[in-house]
């Protein structure tokens, strides 16, 4: 059986995709934006959260700005459901975890793993590998070279067009302990009030509050976002892998800008991988998703050599944090 899904209005799209922008904005601030009152915005807000559409607020945080690398894992499981399971289980507690998603199609799990190095990272994902090798069917390893992250754009129509990067180069920018506090208290909590996080992090409103410029000046501190329950509003969430004929710089900035202006992108991920880069996308339905495929098809006739796709049924951002805790001490 469906399920019924919640019908916004469309000053409820527009708090969304203002929230999406930088959920740390005043009431008084969203209310000039959407063009309503600062009480009727807070309810709105209220009703968005016991509704279960917004699920969170999350910062995005750019572990390649302090130390960490990026490597992606994907998997072909067996079709033993408890199993499946336990490693997906296994996965949530992980510390070094940063995002994780459950798929369909061409795999059927994908996660992102921080490390310090190809070494410590090898010698992770071997161990994984070794305690479900009953599970795992095939795996294939990647790194991250870079991704663009895209505000969500398919609330309404001509929606404000905002991209921030993480990954790329390692930068060992040096964090203390209070940054490291801050970050995780940010983390799943982007939109606590300053004086609240001051308190959070033993620490003063004025001292949290330059911690937080210098780490959005960094690089490390990229936005302030909110997580939505997309199956509630009748989308779904397709991860395009893509493979290259081949790709000159004019070819890619401009297949980056057809990204950009997509209304239903989500994320440009560089990979170096057996394919050269993923596109995801939120969509009414698999048709939606095609057509968007074949327009890119079309247009870039020159670079799409061919596609693969997964459909996400679940995917979470850990974040990871734990194993950037463990360098407080």
């Amino acid at each position: 059986m469906e399920k019924e899904t919640i019908k916004l209005d469309i000053a409820d799209r527009r708090i969304l995709t203002e929230l999406d922008i930088n959920c740390r904005i005043s009431a008084t601030q969203l209310a000039k934006k959407v063009r309503k009152s600062r009480e009727a915005v807070k309810y709105r807000i209220r009703q968005l959260e016991e509704k279960g559409i917004i699920t969170g607020y999350l910062t995005s945080i750019n572990p390649n700005k302090f130390g960490f690398y990026m490597f992606k894992v994907y998997l072909q499981l067996e079709n033993i459901p408890q199993e499946r399971q336990k490693f997906y289980e296994f996965l949530r507690t992980r510390k070094n975890i940063y995002w994780y998603g459950i798929s369909d199609g061409a795999f059927d799990c994908i996660f992102a793993i921080l490390s310090r190095g190809i070494t410590e990272y090898y010698e992770e994902i071997n161990a994984i590998c070794a305690q479900f090798r009953k599970l795992i069917v095939r795996k294939l390893l990647g790194v991250m070279v870079d991704t663009a992250q895209y505000n969500k754009k398919y609330f309404i129509e001509n929606a404000p067009q905002k991209s921030v990067v993480f990954a790329g180069n390692v930068v060992h920018n040096k964090l203390d302990g209070l940054d490291f506090e801050i970050i995780d208290i940010l983390a799943n909590d982007a939109r606590i009030p300053l004086t609240k996080l001051a308190h959070k992090a033993k620490s003063t409103v004025e001292i949290v509050r330059r911690r937080m410029r210098r780490m959005e000046e960094l690089g490390i501190i990229l936005s302030y976002r909110i997580d939505v329950d997309i199956n509630k509003l009748g989308y779904e969430f397709f991860k395009a892998i893509i493979y290259f004929k081949s790709l000159s710089h004019k070819e890619e900035l401009a297949l980056m800008e057809w990204m950009k202006q997509e209304p239903h992108s989500v994320y440009y991920i560089r990979s170096l991988a057996p394919w050269e880069a993923e596109f995801e996308f939120v969509v009414e339905n698999y048709l939606q998703f095609n057509k968007i495929i074949d327009e890119m098809r079309q247009k870039f006739p020159n670079v799409i050599r061919n596609c693969e796709h997964v459909i996400f049924m679940e995917e979470r951002w850990m974040p990871g944090y734990g194993a950037i805790a463990a360098q407080k001490s």
